[in-house]
């Protein structure tokens, strides 16, 4: 069986990160390695990962270090170039992994060459481990799941109704070569990389649940706080703007009109209302130009 190398950024989650690596060692998968970096915790996540270590660090590989603060990204891009594995799961040091996850995944990019990479679902918990939702995917993010069965509905939803919340990821490693690795310096770092597949039609889907995904007011993507609000949407709209030449027709449409809707966000959050106003027309207006330009008789869900 392939080895699988799970990738486990860890900061400051000393009281979650324990039950993370519990879960790695769970997983019915043989062939697997941990690798964790923790990066530049302030709390005791450092001393919870050496525990563990020290009781379970002879059932499996664990490779394990630690460095000052360099971001999720910076951290993900060291993580892979110290990976054995064939294939790399993305892990999270506050989130856990589901049994049979692994070998599901594994299962469908073996089946699927040309992808390099496969999604799952979640389910949501709280800080207490607690269920939430049964979908992170559809009661979280109200995402439409049909719209994953085919490579136009990939590349619409990862664009218009991104809905990846948690570790639900794995990876080829030679993925990191089509898609440059992680681009260091930004906080939010997951839309980018995976816009960066879905362009290329690399990125899979399965419907199950691999993960558990954590809601415990922590999480930098569900922030309330305006002034971060307003840097991280900033952020996407960056993003989204640098990787529009990267889509054919009706996509790159698509992905300029994300682009004010990003917009206008930001305006609502800076309460500057000509400015919203504009954005939501312009999103408007370029969303009903890419479905003018979708193929003669295309679908964007999975033909029965």
């Amino acid at each position: 069986m392939p080895l699988v190398s799970v990738l486990i950024p860890a900061y400051n989650h000393e009281r979650f990160v324990q039950r993370c690596l519990d879960s790695v060692l769970e997983d019915p998968y043989p062939a697997k390695e941990i690798i964790i970096i923790d990066d530049g915790s302030t709390d005791r996540t450092s001393d919870r990962i050496a525990e563990w270590i020290d009781r379970h660090g002879h059932a499996l590989r664990v490779e394990y270090a630690h460095h000052a603060n360099r971001g999720i990204a910076a951290t993900l891009n060291e993580l892979a170039a110290r990976a054995h594995g064939e294939f790399l799961r993305l892990g999270a040091s506050d989130d856990y992994l589901l049994p049979g996850g692994l070998e599901a995944q594994v299962r469908y990019l073996e089946s699927h060459p040309r992808k390099r990479a496969v999604i799952g679902d979640s389910i949501v918990v709280d800080r207490d481990g607690r269920k939430l939702h049964d979908s992170g995917m559809r009661d979280l993010h109200h995402a439409d799941k049909r719209l994953y069965g085919s490579d136009e509905g990939i590349r619409r939803a990862v664009i218009s109704q991104w809905a990846i919340g948690g570790p639900v990821a794995l990876l080829r490693k030679s993925a990191l070569e089509t898609a440059d690795r992680w681009t260091e310096g930004l906080r939010i770092d997951d839309w980018d990389f995976f816009l960066r597949l879905a362009a290329r039609d690399a990125l899979g889907f399965i419907d199950m649940q691999v993960c558990a995904y954590r809601l415990h007011g922590g999480n930098l993507s569900k922030t309330r706080h305006r002034a971060t609000r307003i840097v991280n949407l900033t952020e996407s709209w960056r993003v989204a703007r640098r990787h529009a030449d990267l889509f054919d027709e009706p996509f790159r449409t698509l992905l300029k009109a994300q682009s004010h809707y990003i917009s206008a966000k930001i305006a609502f959050l800076q309460r500057r209302s000509l400015m919203l106003g504009f954005h939501l027309l312009a999103y408007l207006a370029l969303s009903f130009a890419s479905k003018l330009r979708l193929p003669q008789g295309g679908t964007l869900l999975e033909k029965a």
